[in-house]
């Protein structure tokens, strides 16, 4: 009974906190936002992006906060040594529940710039966050093939591009949705923890920006007592976190070429799927270890 009165008050407390936290940072949004919209010029752009991106990083900031508030989440980060906080990286990971979007937002904090996502449209109307979203140059894709599936990556181009004005991290989730067991068998994975990876929007970032980029950023994310919901986040219920980041040097035939040509799609498509064989094999071995320790 006390546990779960608790659990509540961790709920409440965590809830009203993030609502309030958005609430203030989005306000604070909004005169940047407009100014890059009636004076879209790039010494505007590159002075109004470096505010917003710092009003995110304060946002991340609240949000630790009242994460480590609640929980007394045990967190095992490797690999976090020797990044650039003025560089551009190009941020793969696993993608498993919601919670993976803070827990990468409190491992990058401030360590690298502000990470942007690859969001479904329908985020979009997300109350507050869709907006705030869209102001700080989230693309925004359709994820349904076809005709889409070229919107999409006009629209992967078009943020790139925007990307370059100051130092960046472009983050895309390559399963394109979360892993779930029934997802796998029904798109017959050859992975035992992830489903097959999408290199239209990591294309798209190396096309129009790779030469920027100082590294791809290669993260694995492992629940060992199970996936969280963001309702465990916000009950304090994450026990353990592990998270071993590594940076992997992209290979130079991956970037366009002196003539200006891109590199075979099928080419990056070989090498993404080279790193999630050992994404595979790594998550193998940290769920051995962590099934080892409990016994």
């Amino acid at each position: 009974m006390l546990d779960s009165i608790l659990s509540a008050l961790r709920w409440a407390f965590a809830s009203i906190v993030l609502v309030l936290n958005t609430v203030v940072h989005f306000s604070l949004l909004i005169p940047f936002s407009i100014l890059k919209l009636v004076l879209p010029f790039r010494p505007v752009r590159v002075v109004a992006d470096f505010f917003m991106n710092r009003i995110a990083e304060n946002w991340i900031a609240v949000n630790c906060m009242w994460m480590a508030a609640v929980g007394r989440t045990h967190w095992r980060v490797q690999g976090m040594e020797n990044f650039n906080y003025k560089g551009w990286y190009l941020v793969s990971s696993n993608h498993q529940s919601w919670v993976d979007i803070l827990v990468l937002q409190k491992v990058f904090n401030r360590r690298i710039p502000l990470l942007k996502f690859f969001l479904k449209k329908e985020l979009l109307y997300v109350p507050i966050m869709g907006l705030a979203w869209w102001a700080l140059d989230f693309p925004f894709m359709q994820r349904k093939g076809g005709a889409s599936a070229k919107k999409d990556l006009e629209t992967a181009r078009k943020a790139c591009e925007k990307y370059k004005v100051i130092p960046t991290s472009v983050i895309s989730f390559m399963e394109g949705t979360r892993y779930t067991p029934s997802k796998a068998r029904q798109q017959k994975t050859p992975y035992r923890h992830l489903l097959k990876p999408k290199t239209g929007g990591v294309a798209m970032a190396l096309e129009t920006m790779g030469e920027l980029f100082d590294a791809l950023v290669d993260v694995t994310i492992v629940y060992p007592h199970g996936v969280p919901t963001f309702v465990d986040l916000l009950k304090g219920k994450i026990d353990e976190v592990v998270v071993t980041v590594r940076q992997v040097p992209i290979p130079k035939v991956l970037l366009v070429n002196e003539q200006g040509e891109p590199a075979p799609r099928a080419q990056i498509q070989e090498w993404v799927n080279e790193l999630w064989v050992a994404k595979d094999r790594e998550i193998d071995q940290l769920n051995a270890q962590f099934a080892a320790v409990t016994r």
